[in-house]
Formats: structure tokens, C-alpha cells, sequence
């Protein structure tokens, strides 16, 4: 059987002229399956409620899985791992500087045990933050999957169909246009495009006088690219949990220092520092050598630094070799390999005698800048072979690339973070360094445990520590005939990390495709237009349409504007509905 036509939405200035009677409406308000009055508790009849059953295991799982699925939870767990990730943003990390790790047990021994049993110097890697992180991306997928089924069922559906009554919108709009029905819907149908999809339709309906009438009807809708969007930018947020997952657990990462002109070897035995992730294969590492050639910097006149330069030369696997600049944030890459530039300073080279005149140690050692801008560098000189091992000789002290004295002529810091007058003060110790022990040191900082000071006697008898101050080329006799100690020249040290981790390609892509999706979901609107025509009884079409866009559109009326202006006012005589 035919639907009856209601008209309600047609209604005009004249709908006498358009000879059309609305359609009763259908008695009994509980529609053909109605069987009596409602009780008054809301069923049918007078049969008691039902007793509360409880919703069971199964059903608090459901409730539970509903709850974790929507995305309301899904941006509640997001803004968590936000802070869950802030610990590490104020505790150092062994998996970023582990020596920094090290030299908080130092500061601060009373807590540093408390915060690792918390996991806060290895966040991202504790059960917590894990958890937090598998929750959301269970989440996402449990969100974003049943909305991107519903999405695909309906690009595939014709666009809905035209309402009964217009009235109930907002935008809408009315038109007589000259021609038939079938002459405007093609005039219409030009106006809305090729960014519409539409349905051609048509619906039976009576006039007054029981003469049969048909209302041709135009569905069309734009903008699911608005919804494809926000699929795709929650989708590359899954993608972007899976690959840095993925990348967490294959990359490797490695901190070395290399004074100039010394050499490291991509291997985990030539790092001062080295950390896997569980997936880790030996074969993923690339095998190649990095010299480092020299090392420039630049300072303002006010001690602010402006540029960092480590000139390198990269031996790879075919024994193929290039120079390459290093800068900050400018890595130097070969294949999925980064190699970056992370730190700098002093690595003063010097000689020591033991009392035999044995040369006992040759070498630069690194000194590590301190907080200071002027580049005051701390550091210690390990000498155990000395005296055959059995008084180890150690030293401890600060370098002043540009050194300033006081009124007496002490050194008392540096000036300039440029080496224009470089000095060294040292302090003696003697003993037993403790590296036979078996006990992993800290090579940057001196155990004076099972050691003694070495002391002088000044002009007035009083005893104070030995304070050795060298510049390049000097040398010095160590008290009780303890040896020489001689600062022969200051070359620069580079730190680079060198860091394996094949995501980070697509954490480019996806990063693209979720920025991709959000100006999708952001720009594109999402409307829907709706058009009945009807034949006049002057020969006319009685033109109705409304639409509908989803959230505020201000652009909206001007849309449905634009299509019905395509009735020519010539031709046509256009009116609005009051609104």
C-alpha cells in the first residue's frame, strides 16, 4: 500500500491554490499494537514490577566494557598517561642518563631507595605507567572499531529520507518555481554538485477532492569526510601507541664519550652506557666506526652559547668512510641509526710518573662541565698502576678554560667559556683507588674511601692539602717523592648518543595522518539538505526544503541559499518562512 502524503511540509502563503488536504491522523495513540490504558507503574495492565534480579558477573563485565569502549574513558586515560609520564620529567632516567641516576643515590641517600622502589627513575618502563598505556590502547581499538563499522554501513547507504514535516528546522526555506516538478528537481539537482550525495525520490499523496498527486524529493548529504577524519586521527593514535610500543621494544640506545681524535665503535662494549629493548637482536646493529676530527664552538661575548660543531668521520660497514658535521639536534644518520650530538667540553691530556720515574698514566681524561656558563669543569685523574699498584695515586680538581684570579693571585674561577688561559687545580690523594674490588665506580668521581690526602707544610707551619695548578705544557714535582704530574695540551671531548629505533619513521606518518584527521574533523561540515516538489494548480512547482548539519554551522542558511537560488527570480518567486 501507497504512504499517505502529509503536506505539512509544504504548507504555503496559498495552500488552497495547491488544492492538497493533509492526511488524518491515526486514532489510538498506542498505534495497531495497542491493547488497552498503561498502568500507572508504567507497564501494561495491573501486574506488579519485577523484582531487581542484580546484573550478575556477565553483566558487570558488559557495564565494565561499555564503560572502557567509550570515549569519554578513552580521553580520561589519555590525560592520565599525561601524568602518570610527568615523574619523568623531574626524576633523571636511567634509560636517558643513567650517570645522573647514579649521582642521586649520591645527593640524596635517605629517598633514592624509596623513589626506585616506585619505579621513578625508569617510568616508562614501570608496571603503572604499562598499564595505563595498554588500558587506552584497549580502549581506542574497543571505541574506534564498532564506530568505523557503522561509518563504512553508511557510505554504503543511500542518504536518509525526506523528512514529513519541516517545520521542526531551523533552516528552511520555500519557493514557487515555474516548470514542472521533474524541470526544477534537475535544476535543483545541478545546483547541489558533485559534493552531495543524493537520493531521487517520489511520494504518493490526495488532494481534497481525492485526485492523486505525486511529490518528487531530493536527499542529499555532504561531509562524511568530517567522520572519516575523526576516525582516522583516533586510528593514527593507535598506530602511534603501536609503533613507539614497537619501537620500545627493538630500539637500542647508547651514550659514549670521545675526546678528539679518538674512535668508537657502534658496539655495545664501546659505550659508556648502553640499553636495549627486550626484542633486541645483536644483528639489528649496524656496525660502523665514528672518528671524532675536531670540535668547534661559539659563544657570545656574554658567555651564551651559539653554535656546537663535531666534525666526524663515519667508517661504514663496506668500509666506505665520509666527514659529516654533528650539531644539536641535527643528528648524523646511516640507515635507522641517529647519531646526536648531546654534550661537550675539556678533556686536558696529561703524563704521570710515579717515584721510580715511570710513566704511569698518559691520556686526556674529560672533564664534565659543571652549571656554571663559563664552562668550570670537574673531573679526576685514576692512576692504580703508580708504584706498582701498591700506592694508586689519584687526583681530583677543576678546570677554568679562561682563569681569574684574586687579589693574592688563587684561582678562584673561569671567565670565558673559550680556553684562553686554561688552568687546572688539582688535589693529591693517596692509596687504594678500590678498582680491584669489583665494585663498579663512577669514572668521574674520585673515591677517597680507603685513601689519604696528600699534605704540605706552609711557611707557618701549618698543614693544609696539596693544591697542584697546571697550564698546558707545565709540569710539577709531587710531594714526598710521589712522582711528576704534567698537563701537556687541552683537546675538546664530544658525548653522542647513538640510538637504533625503526619507528620513528612511522611515528612520522601516523603523526601525519592523525594531523590530517583532525583538520578533517575540524573543517569539514557535515549537512544534510532536504527538497519536496509538488505541482502547483497554476502550473508552478511549490518548492519546500530544510536542512540540517551536524553541531553549529553558521554557514548553514547560506548553503541552502545557494541551492535555492538556482530558481531564477525571473522566473520564480521566492518567500521564507517565518522562523
Amino acid at each position: 500500500m501507497a504512504t499517505r502524503y502529509e503536506p505539512e511540509g509544504l504548507a504555503t502563503t496559498d495552500d488552497a491554490a495547491d488544492g492538497i488536504e493533509p492526511a488524518p491522523k491515526r486514532a489510538g495513540g498506542g498505534g495497531a499494537g495497542s491493547s488497552g490504558p498503561r498502568s500507572p507503574s508504567g507497564g501494561r495492565g495491573s501486574g506488579a514490577p519485577r523484582g531487581d534480579a542484580g546484573l550478575g558477573v556477565r553483566g558487570w563485565l558488559r557495564w565494565t566494557w561499555r564503560q572502557l569502549t567509550s570515549m569519554r574513558v578513552a580521553l580520561l586515560l589519555l590525560l592520565l598517561l599525561a601524568v602518570v609520564a610527568l615523574p619523568g620529567a623531574f626524576f633523571p632516567q636511567r634509560t636517558s642518563d643513567p650517570n645522573a641516576v647514579q649521582q642521586y643515590f649520591l645527593d640524596h641517600p635517605d629517598t633514592a631507595d624509596l623513589l626506585d622502589s616506585l619505579h621513578l627513575f625508569d617510568v616508562y618502563a614501570s608496571p603503572w605507567f604499562s598499564a595505563v598505556y595498554l588500558l587506552l590502547f584497549v580502549s581506542l581499538i574497543g571505541c574506534i572499531l564498532p564506530r568505523t563499522w557503522v561509518h563504512l554501513k553508511n557510505l554504503r547507504a543511500e542518504p536518509s529520507r525526506v523528512p514529513s514535516r519541516f517545520t521542526r528546522f531551523d533552516v528552511r526555506g520555500q519557493a514557487r518555481a515555474v516548470g514542472t516538478p521533474e524541470q526544477v528537481r534537475r535544476s535543483l539537482d545541478a545546483a547541489l554538485g558533485r559534493r552531495y550525495r543524493r537520493r531521487l525520490a517520489s511520494e504518493r499523496g490526495r488532494t481534497a477532492d481525492g485526485e492523486a498527486r505525486t511529490a518528487l524529493t531530493i536527499s542529499a548529504e555532504r561531509g562524511f569526510g568530517r567522520e572519516t577524519g575523526n576516525l582516522v586521527f583516533h586510528l593514527a593514535l593507535v598506530g602511534l601507541l603501536v609503533v613507539t610500543a614497537w619501537g620500545q621494544l627493538v630500539h637500542y640506545r647508547g651514550q659514549v664519550v670521545v675526546v678528539q681524535g679518538d674512535t668508537f665503535v657502534n658496539s655495545p662494549l664501546d659505550f659508556d652506557s648502553f640499553d636495549t629493548g627486550s626484542w633486541y637482536g645483536a644483528d639489528a646493529q649496524e656496525p660502523f666506526r665514528v672518528r671524532l676530527d675536531s670540535f668547534e664552538s661559539e659563544f657570545t661575548v656574554d658567555s651564551q652559547a651559539r653554535d656546537f660543531v663535531a666534525g666526524v668521520t663515519l667508517t661504514e660497514t663496506d668500509g666506505a668512510t665520509r666527514t659529516a658535521d654533528v650539531r644539536v639536534n641535527h643528528p648524523l644518520e646511516t640507515n635507522d641509526t641517529r647519531i646526536y650530538l648531546t654534550g661537550n667540553g675539556f678533556a686536558p691530556r696529561f703524563t704521570v710518573t710515579d717515584g721510580s720515574g715511570e710513566v704511569a698514566f698518559s691520556g686526556a681524561v674529560p672533564f664534565l662541565p659543571t652549571a656554571d656558563p663559563n664552562y668550570t669543569s670537574n673531573g679526576v685523574v685514576m692512576v692504580p698502576d703508580a708504584n706498582g699498584g701498591e700506592r694508586q695515586l689519584g687526583f681530583n680538581g677543576v678546570l677554568l678554560p679562561t682563569a681569574t684570579a684574586d687579589e693574592e693571585g688563587n684561582l678562584i674561577g673561569s671567565a670565558y667559556p673559550q680556553p684562553l688561559d686554561p688552568a687546572v687545580v688539582l688535589n693529591v690523594w693517596v692509596g687504594d683507588l678500590g678498582l680491584d674490588n669489583g665494585v663498579p665506580q663512577n669514572l668521574y668521581l674520585l673515591d677517597t674511601t680507603n685513601m689519604e690526602q696528600v699534605l704540605t707544610t706552609a711557611e707557618d707551619g701549618t698543614e693544609g692539602p696539596v693544591q697542584v695548578v697546571l697550564r698546558p705544557g707545565e709540569s710539577v714535582d709531587l710531594p714526598d717523592g710521589l712522582g711528576t704530574i704534567t698537563f701537556e695540551d687541552l683537546p675538546r671531548f664530544a658525548a653522542f648518543d647513538v640510538r637504533y629505533d625503526p619507528s620513528i619513521v612511522w611515528m612520522g606518518v601516523f603523526a601525519g595522518l592523525a594531523f590530517a584527521g583532525l583538520v578533517a574533523s575540524l573543517f569539514l561540515p557535515r549537512r544534510r539538505i532536504w527538497v519536496r516538489l509538488v505541482a502547483g494548480a497554476d502550473g508552478d512547482t511549490v518548492v519546500s526544503a530544510a536542512a540540517l548539519a551536524r553541531g553549529d554551522d553558521p554557514g548553514l542558511q547560506r548553503e541552502l541559499d545557494r541551492v535555492l537560488a538556482v530558481l531564477d527570480s525571473d522566473q520564480a518567486a521566492t518567500s521564507k518562512e517565518d522562523r
